[in-house]
């Protein structure tokens, strides 16, 4: 068991189903979607922070992470994009803010709020680190969610190159391998729509940030595409 000197108090019992049930989250996570659509950006909405959690949930439960450490991944993989209601620039940061006030009027610890809003602040790769190993699941999880179904106009592809990569993909699967300490992320891409080379193009800094998660998790970072290890 890896023992963690993060938590000082009793767990409050904070959980990602008891923020899913806050209609305020609820309302912004959809308005900051819709926001997002109409400047041309992916599926940011219940789907992706639905999954976002609980993969990053799942990570810190695989390699035996104490409570309640995976569930503080999973609240914040469910809140991590929810400041993109205030503006896509510096939505961690908005985000953090936000999700510290929904969690103190939830009941959470001030250690739990610490470690939730530290790792919200530190998902983007222009800003981010893995400063805590939650902040470490949220990075791994969200950069892991690239798939054709966030793409919202497939008739966009040929000109947009985000979402021509996005719609290549047909399976996309964050492997954890507590024994041999490897996380792996599996991709199935269709290169008649997007050849390996333009995910590289767009991804690298996101592939570089999962390293460096992966990493502060005491584990190796592999990228395996249509069966053949990349990274």
């Amino acid at each position: 068991m890896i023992k963690s000197k993060i938590i000082k108090h009793h767990y409050s019992g904070i959980t990602v189903e008891a923020v899913k049930k806050n209609a305020l989250v609820n309302n912004f996570i959809e308005a900051a979607n819709e926001y997002l659509g109409a400047i041309g950006y992916t599926e940011h909405g219940f789907r992706h922070v639905s999954l976002v959690a609980s993969v990053a949930q799942n990570i810190l439960t695989h390699l035996k992470y104490p409570s309640p450490l995976p569930k503080l991944a999973g609240v914040a993989g469910y809140l991590h994009d929810i400041g993109n209601v205030v503006n896509r620039l510096d939505h961690g940061q908005s985000a953090a803010l936000i999700a510290m006030r929904i969690l103190n009027e939830a009941g959470a610890t001030p250690d739990e709020i610490a470690i939730v809003i530290s790792a919200i602040g530190n998902h983007e790769e222009e800003v981010g680190e893995p400063v805590n190993p939650v902040a470490a699941a949220l990075i791994l999880a969200d950069k892991s969610d690239v798939h054709k179904t966030r793409v919202r106009n497939p008739g966009m592809i040929g000109v947009d190159i985000h979402d021509r990569v996005n719609y290549a993909v047909e399976r996309s699967f964050l492997k954890i391998d507590a024994q041999k300490k490897v996380i792996t992320l599996e991709l199935t891409i269709d290169t008649r729509i997007s050849q390996v080379m333009e995910y590289f193009e767009i991804f690298m800094s996101r592939m570089i940030m999962c390293r460096r998660a992966a990493k502060f998790l005491k584990c190796n970072f592999e990228l395996i595409i249509n069966e053949r290890k990349l990274l």
